[in-house]
């Protein structure tokens, strides 16, 4: 997982519940590296999960919820520090059907060795998007904050409806049904 991910999380972290809050969840993690990540470096998934867990269990807050928030926060901080990946959507379905096929890419030629889920994207209906989420690392809280992040951004009155599927393959898969609600 690229150390980007790793260093908005702890930014997060630092933000809404202090440094003290920060400190306290490296120790308690326990990582390799005591928390010293460069936003380029890769680093194990299970040093985020050790983090998130272990802000858990400070906070009281359930995992799926903090994942869901840190999602939300990482689209923010994606949608201000590389607006070009923006300059051709209009709207959270332009965006998220561009994921896989151009912002990956993008994201690729920056980071070569990232290791990205897939997000396939189809368009059933008017107003209507399926988006399934695939991956060897279980995020689906954070692919799902990630779209919460996209509906704040384009402001539109989309619901959406998760539904966790089989794991297949070592993938762990995850459907999104995005309805556009009438204003």
């Amino acid at each position: 997982m690229k150390g980007v991910v790793f260093t908005e999380f702890m930014e997060l972290v630092e933000a809404r519940m202090g440094p003290d809050m920060l400190d306290r969840i490296i120790t308690e993690a326990k990582l390799p590296n005591d928390g010293a990540y460069t936003s380029v470096g890769t680093y194990d998934h299970a040093e985020l999960v050790r983090l998130v867990t272990a802000l858990s269990a400070a906070t009281g807050m359930g995992i799926p919820a903090l994942i869901h928030l840190f999602g939300e926060h990482l689209f923010k901080r994606f949608s201000e520090g590389y607006p070009a990946l923006f300059a051709d959507a209009h709207t959270v379905f332009d965006f998220l059907s561009r994921i896989d096929g151009v912002i990956h890419v993008e994201v690729r030629k920056l980071y070569p060795d990232a290791e990205l889920p897939s997000l396939r994207c189809e368009r059933p209906r008017d107003g209507e998007l399926v988006m399934l989420y695939s991956s060897p690392r279980g995020f689906g809280d954070l692919a799902e904050g990630l779209i919460a992040g996209c509906i704040a951004h384009f402001k539109e009155p989309i619901s959406v409806t998760r539904t966790n599927l089989e794991k297949e393959d070592g993938m762990h898969r995850v459907r999104f049904d995005l309805r556009l609600r009438p204003a």
